[in-house]
């Protein structure tokens, strides 16, 4: 097995979990946070996609996604364009937490 097999991989059952794992869920659900230091799965999901996306992007320097296909915009969170939500405050997460997809 090749380098690359491994990536396409392990980057399928990323997928293949995230799916399994909101397949389901309410909006509320999704959105809800356990206690004011934790994420929601929501937050959870958007966070190892935007890091997924830009790690993939860097490596094959590809455009990412969230930025080339308006995905930032149709999220509406008003972060940075290039955010991923790395370092986020449990503030932060409440603030992005509230608003949903326009998808």
């Amino acid at each position: 097995m090749h380098a690359k097999d491994i990536l396409i991989d392990g980057y399928n059952r990323i997928r293949e979990e995230v799916h399994a794992t909101v397949e389901g869920l309410a909006p509320d659900e999704l959105s809800a946070r356990p206690s004011p230091d934790t994420n929601s799965i929501a937050w959870l999901v958007w966070h190892l996609t935007r890091v997924q996306d830009d790690h993939v992007a860097d490596a094959f320097d590809l455009d990412q996604v969230w930025l080339s296909q308006d995905w930032e915009k149709r999220f509406g969170l008003g972060l940075p364009r290039h955010d991923t939500g790395y370092g986020h405050s449990p503030a932060k997460v409440a603030k992005s937490g509230s608003t949903r997809a326009r998808c």
